[in-house]
């Protein structure tokens, strides 16, 4: 028999960022008994490190933003890869879901009468997400962790979950660790809600932090849910690219919003360049001269800067390319030129002590360096647009782990609002699901062997340690899967990944199981050749260009073949991963007539 403590629950929620939060908070209003199970401290969720805003379309600085231009800006942003149904429920709920966070004690910019204020983000036609300065993810934790503990509801810290329990085709609980000890944990319940981001942590610049490494994706496919879009990987624009140590730090893209352009080194604005075709028709459509749609000095709206990120992201890595790039292999972020001091440090004071600590850099003096960083992946497990339910029974999954809501790009904000709109509707699902079923009971034989797995590296003596491994994953996906993608490449990325899968199964660990980073690591390259052979394969198949994912040798979109479809993942019966093609869901009548004003 295997040493371990047990824990029963109705509801247990596997990650404590925003969506998880959420999820736990609408399981435990249910009467559910719930538990939130997170990989680090409570509080230090990634969601803290998302800046620039909540997007909802309150209305409260463009009385004419609605739901619909909001589903609209989605649809389009996502290029039309979205599961309609998750953007529709998305745009007609955050600005509830806006609402309640107020109402538990978040703290907004306001408007001059005292309202939620609203700032341009890229992508959106309104300025439409509601922020608190450049710290709007740390205030929307500190609200939801608040209500949490409020709530009563159990928290188990720096507790890794290593693997799902299965009743029959049923999830029914987890194996986990505790990540000081290494002591295991069971957690039998009647639902799991994975919450648990993103997979950063397979690529060498990224703006993510350690946790990071895909587990929520591959707790899912391991227990056979489907994936779907793992292709799709955005690149945030603006990471920072100096010093060495910071590079890949996100700079909010609320700098381009409160004033900020892009330049490269011969000081020119070089998005005027790179606006597509729809853009620039649209603009043309809707204001009488198109230079007034760039130059709203006032409001610094729809400027090029403010393109989609997939646009931007492409457009510097061209500049850098051409050797029009910044000293050190990026491009200008430029403020100071445009607002005062005052109003940088006001609006901006995370962005000014970042670069002033980090990189000795004052953004109110002189323009940052930036850079494309791996930042957020659009793909994830499938779900069901209402419940959050995946594709096998008693599993649900919420925020950037589920795939369907962004399409083949997320739009800046949305992923906030993304986190709690759908958060809140997992632990409601995940609720409905445990009531129609009795409490289950741990397989001994099944934990048994999970833990064998998990403890396997310290029987290797004089094995290949984990850190190379990761080390050579990050490189060859940064390499070879990363921002521009060719077929050579992607079946030579394949390659690598299948001889880094036999070094991962090979790896050897020193000393014992209390707090042994090593060991943690080793279990995380599981999930990371996981998710690494998910997304390389999937933009293998996916023979064209489309939001997050750039095909070099397919440049274009291929409506015709690809714009209706998905590319899913599931493991097969042997083992293998199988990826496969599925038709989008039909958009209703009504919401495609908004794409044909």
């Amino acid at each position: 028999m295997v040493e371990y403590e047990r824990h029963d629950y109705d509801v247990i929620v596997i990650g404590a960022g925003g969506a998880g939060l959420r999820a736990a908070i609408e399981a435990s209003a249910q009467g559910a008994r719930t538990a939130l199970i997170c990989k680090s401290l409570l509080g230090k969720a990634h969601t803290v490190m998302a800046e620039g805003g909540i997007a909802a379309a309150l209305g409260n600085v463009w009385p004419q933003d609605n739901w619909k231009v909001h589903f609209r800006d989605t649809m389009r942003g996502g290029k039309m890869l979205n599961n309609w149904r998750m953007a529709q429920l998305h745009a007609q709920e955050a600005p509830d879901r806006v609402n309640e966070l107020e109402e538990w004690g978040a703290l907004f910019d306001r408007t001059d009468d005292g309202r939620i204020l609203q700032r341009d983000f890229g992508g959106h036609r309104y300025a439409r997400l509601a922020h608190v300065g450049d710290r709007t993810g740390l205030e929307l934790i500190r609200t939801l962790q608040q209500h949490a503990v409020h709530k009563g509801i159990d928290v188990f810290m720096e507790c890794t979950v290593s693997r799902l329990l299965k009743d029959g085709d049923r999830v029914s609980g987890a194996v986990a660790y505790w990540r000081e000890s290494g002591n295991l944990l069971v957690f039998n319940a009647k639902s799991v809600v994975l919450a648990t981001g993103g997979i950063g942590k397979a690529f060498s610049v990224t703006s993510n932090s350690w946790e990071y490494t895909g587990d929520g994706h591959a707790l899912a496919y391991w227990a056979g849910a489907e994936l779907i879009d793992m292709e799709c990987v955005q690149f945030h624009p603006t990471g920072m690219v100096w010093p060495p140590s910071v590079r890949g730090i996100l700079v909010t893209e609320g700098v381009r919003g409160d004033g900020g352009t892009l330049r490269n080194s011969d000081g020119e604005r070089f998005m005027f360049n790179y606006i597509p075709d729809f853009f620039a028709a649209e603009t043309a459509d809707t204001i009488e001269e198109a230079d007034g749609w760039y130059e709203d000095k006032e409001n610094n709206r729809r400027t090029p800067d403010l393109l989609p990120r997939d646009e931007v992201a492409r457009a510097i890595n061209s500049e850098v390319k051409a050797g029009r790039g910044s000293p050190h292999g990026g491009v200008f972020l430029d403020i100071a030129s445009r607002r005062s001091t005052e109003y940088i440090r006001r609006r901006l004071p995370s962005m000014y002590h970042q670069f002033k600590q980090l990189a000795d850099v004052d953004i109110t003096a002189q323009p940052m360096e930036v850079g494309p960083t791996m930042h957020y992946i659009m793909g994830g497990i499938r779900v069901a647009a209402d419940t959050g339910a995946a594709t096998v029974p008693g599993l649900f999954a919420a925020g950037e782990c589920a795939g369907g809501m962004h399409g083949a790009n997320r739009l800046g904000g949305n992923s906030l609002s993304d986190l709690v709109v759908f958060g809140r509707r997992a632990g409601l699902g995940a609720v409905e699901d445990a009531a129609r079923v009795s409490a289950p009971e741990a397989d001994d034989a099944q934990v048994k062997e999970i833990v064998s797995e998990m403890r396997a590296p310290f029987e290797r003596d004089g094995a290949e340690g984990p850190y190379e491994i990761q080390r050579d994953l990050q490189e060859t996906m940064n390499s070879l899967v990363g921002i521009i993608r060719t077929e050579s490449e992607l079946l030579e990325a394949r390659e690598r990944i299948d001889g880094l899968k036999g070094r991962a199964a090979n790896v050897g660990v020193y000393g014992h199981q209390q707090y042994n980073p090593g060991w943690h690591l080793a279990i995380d390259l599981q999930a990371l050749m996981t998710v690494s052979e998910a997304t390389a394969r999937a933009a293998n198949v996916r023979q064209e260009s489309r939001g997050g994912h750039t095909r070099d040798d397919y440049p274009g979109p291929n409506d015709a073949e690809w714009g209706n479809k998905n590319v899913v993942i599931r493991q097969g019966a042997d083992g293998e991963m199988e990826v496969t093609t599925s038709p989008l869901p039909e958009m209703p009548a009504d919401l495609q007539e908004l794409f044909e004003e």
